[in-house]
């Protein structure tokens, strides 16, 4: 008896985590990129800000910040979108996964060289191999990446730039 617990246990965890990822998902339109990893959504009549998951981009003046900016605007910008919400910030802002095109910004942003993956921060499934996108891009010189000594934005940001 106690192995056909175990059996429907094993079952049931699966298609719970399965409908708690889906019932945090919503869409709505973005109607205007902040930065590369901040994006504002139109739902339900309201202004909702949403900043990228397990992904952080170079700040708006820091190298590669506005092209940063520019990829997200170009994927993104007046398009409709789904959002996974992960968690909510310190700012009480939401920081989720985008969905467009059936293709995730925190992925494409990390391929194009805009973005560090935040390895510490990524404990999703869905984020496992973001840093072997950033590894690529990395060892191709893709982006930021091109540079001989980019700078992390949170070291950026911890100097006052």
């Amino acid at each position: 008896m106690p192995t056909r617990k175990l059996f429907h246990g094993l079952i049931a965890l699966p298609i719970l985590l399965l409908w708690l990822s889906s019932a945090s998902a919503w869409s709505g339109k973005v109607v205007s990129v902040i930065d590369g990893d901040k994006i504002i959504v139109l739902r339900n009549e309201q202004h909702v800000k949403i900043r990228l998951y397990g992904i952080d981009c170079p700040e708006k003046k820091q190298p590669y910040g506005k092209r940063a900016k520019q990829f997200t605007n170009d994927m993104v910008a007046g398009r409709n979108v789904e959002v996974k919400e992960v968690k909510q910030d310190s700012f009480a802002q939401i920081v989720g996964i985008v969905e467009a095109g059936g293709k995730c910004l925190n992925e494409e942003l990390l391929r194009a060289g805009c973005a560090w993956a935040l390895k510490v921060s990524c404990s999703l499934l869905s984020c496992s191999t973001w840093p072997a996108l950033e590894v690529h891009a990395r060892t191709a010189g893709i982006g930021l990446w091109s540079d001989s000594d980019p700078v992390p934005p949170w070291e950026w940001r911890r100097k006052g730039e």
